[in-house]
C-alpha cells in the first residue's frame, strides 16, 4: 500500500515516529508521501524523507499558513522542487472553514502552488473546504493557461466540484472519514469517481478511520480506509490497494522505486 498523505513532522509522531513507521511497515505499508504544511517545515519533512528509501516529500504552504508566507515566490518552490525526494507541490489551496487566512492570502498562495506544479510537471495536492466553486473556478482558469495534473486530496467536497475537477483530469484521494457513519454524502460522491481516479490516504495523525475514530491516527491504519472504499464499490481490499497504488505512481511519477 501506499499512503499518499502523512504528516509526519507533526508533534504528535515526536516521540515514537520510528514505531509508527515500523508499525505502519509491517501492514503493509510500502510507500509514504510526507507533506509539507509550512514552508519553513519543507526542511524538517524533506530530511525525513531523505533518511528513509521509502518515503518521499511535497513542498508547500497549506492555505492556513497563507498569511505566513506571503513572501514566498514562485522560485521557492521551483528550488524545493528540483530535490530528488520532492515529487509534488503543496498542500495547497482553499480553507474558508476557520478563516486561519483571509481569503486573498488564500488564492495568492494557491496559484503560486499552481504556476509551481505547471513549470515542474509535478502534481498538486489540492486541500479544499467550504470553496468548492471558488476552488473550481481557479483550477479551470488557471489550466486553461496550461495543463498541470491536480489531486482532490482527502476529498469531502460536493458533487459539482468532483465533477469539475474530473473534466481536468483530477485524481482523488480518500481517507478516513470515508468510514465515518455520518460521512453519507462523501461515499455518494466518491461512488461516482472512477477508481483509475482514486488513491488512499491517511492524513495522519488526523482523522483516524473507524475503529479507531477518535485516536491518533497512523500510517498502520491504511487498510481500513482501504476497506471502506472496497465496500463502496463491492470488492476486496486487495484489489482496492492493487489499483491505488498503480493509480499513485502514475500519479506521483518523480517515484521510480
Amino acid at each position: 500500500m501506499f499512503d499518499t498523505h502523512v504528516n509526519l513532522h507533526a508533534e504528535a509522531f515526536q516521540d515514537d515516529l520510528e514505531e509508527v513507521l515500523s508499525r505502519a511497515r509491517s501492514a503493509g505499508v510500502t510507500r509514504f508521501l510526507a507533506i509539507c504544511d509550512r514552508f519553513d517545515n519543507y526542511p524538517a519533512v524533506r530530511e525525513i524523507a531523505q533518511s528513509n528509501p521509502d518515503i518521499w516529500n511535497t513542498v508547500g504552504v497549506h492555505p492556513h499558513h497563507a498569511k505566513d508566507f506571503t513572501g514566498l515566490i514562485v522560485d521557492d518552490l521551483l528550488a524545493a522542487a528540483s530535490d530528488a525526494r520532492t515529487v509534488a507541490i503543496g498542500e495547497t489551496g482553499l480553507d474558508f472553514h476557520y478563516g486561519y487566512s483571509a481569503e486573498a492570502d488564500q488564492v495568492l498562495n494557491f496559484r503560486k502552488h499552481i504556476r509551481a506544479a505547471r513549470e515542474t510537471g509535478l502534481p498538486l495536492v489540492v486541500h479544499t473546504r467550504e470553496a468548492d466553486d471558488l476552488t473550481a473556478d481557479i483550477l479551470e482558469e488557471e489550466y486553461a493557461k496550461g495543463p498541470f495534473q491536480i489531486l482532490l486530496h482527502c476529498y469531502t467536497g460536493g458533487q459539482r466540484l468532483a465533477d469539475r475537477g474530473r473534466a481536468l483530469g483530477a485524481y482523488f484521494s480518500v481517507s478516513g472519514i470515508l468510514s465515518f457513519k455520518s460521512a453519507k454524502a462523501v461515499r455518494e460522491v466518491i461512488s461516482t469517481v472512477p477508481l483509475e481516479r482514486v488513491i488512499l490516504e491517511t492524513d495522519c495523525p488526523y482523522l483516524a478511520p473507524v475503529p479507531f475514530r477518535g485516536r491518533r491516527n497512523e500510517p498502520a491504519y491504511l487498510i481500513h480506509v482501504a476497506e471502506s472504499l472496497a465496500k463502496l464499490h463491492d470488492t476486496t481490499a486487495e484489489e482496492i490497494t492493487r489499483i491505488c497504488e498503480e493509480n499513485a505512481l502514475q500519479l506521483f511519477k518523480k517515484i521510480t522505486s
